[in-house]
């Protein structure tokens, strides 16, 4: 009995230290550091924004043994400058206004000396496309067009739609390109015709979230002009001033020599 009393002694001397640390290791890491935030995270740590909105983070050491430690902020693992009085708990992070490069933005708080005792959150930023407004364009006969709209949105539209005076764009008879890399939708026309593509344009994007929004493009198509080469013509024109200018001097001489007679 004393023996096997011995080993189970033995046995809490080589586990029982590696155990209690882990677990004040694991309390530290899971519980010392939480974010509090308005408004609030999902249980995922996701937090829901839109444009010009405003984000407030806190952060708190819930241990009470490690309430003198000081904090440190990240945004996607870049430092963010804390004055000397924001550095304890609570320390507090304000994102205003929100933009939509705030997307997928993770905060995370950590312990200064301990950077495994952290919490972190993300940012996700519902914004509809940036579709507004109109623009006027002005193109000769037989030049090339290109027609662009943004349609970065977060969720992602569900369609881009273009309309030529009111009427869905003819991709085959009217000679349309319509191409998206999923930031931006462009509708392209090779050898422009007047009587084809004179007109008002319209893009609309389709939304899940937002009411649908629209950019109008007003084309005017003009006839060809014939195009002078202004370099060439230029030279030409030097030449010729530098011939008379000699010519003159030339004539002037031979006046002043029979003069002189």
């Amino acid at each position: 009995m004393l023996q096997i009393y011995s080993s189970r002694a033995k046995m809490k001397n080589l586990f029982g230290a590696p155990l209690h640390f882990l677990l004040l290791l694991a309390s530290q890491t899971c519980e010392a550091v939480r974010i509090k935030s308005t408004p609030g995270a999902s249980a995922e740590g996701f937090i829901q924004a839109k444009p010009d909105d405003t984000v407030s983070l806190i952060c708190e050491i819930t241990d009470t043994n490690l309430q003198e430690e000081e904090l440190n902020w990240q945004r996607n693992g870049a430092a963010v400058s804390l004055t000397d009085t924001n550095k304890n708990t609570p320390s507090a992070v304000c994102i205003t206004p929100v933009i939509p490069e705030d997307d997928e933005a993770t905060f995370t708080c950590s312990l200064r000396k301990n950077s495994t005792a952290s919490a972190s959150v993300t940012l996700k930023v519902s914004y509809p496309p940036q579709l507004s407004g109109s623009e006027n364009i002005t193109i000769e006969e037989e030049e090339d067009l290109v027609l662009e709209c943004v349609m970065k949105a977060n969720p992602l539209v569900t369609a881009v739609l273009w309309t030529l005076n009111g009427s869905t764009v003819d991709l085959i008879g009217g000679g349309f390109t319509v191409t998206n890399d999923g930031q931006i939708s462009r509708l392209q026309i090779n050898n422009v015709d007047q009587s084809l593509h004179d007109g008002i344009y319209q893009c609309t994007a389709v939304s899940p979230m937002f009411p649908n929004s629209s950019k109008i493009f007003n084309v005017k198509v003009t006839e060809r002009t014939m195009k002078f080469p202004l370099v060439p013509l230029i030279a030409g024109l030097v030449v010729v001033l530098v011939t008379s200018i000699l010519a003159v001097v030339s004539r002037w001489k031979k006046i002043a020599k029979c003069c002189k007679k």
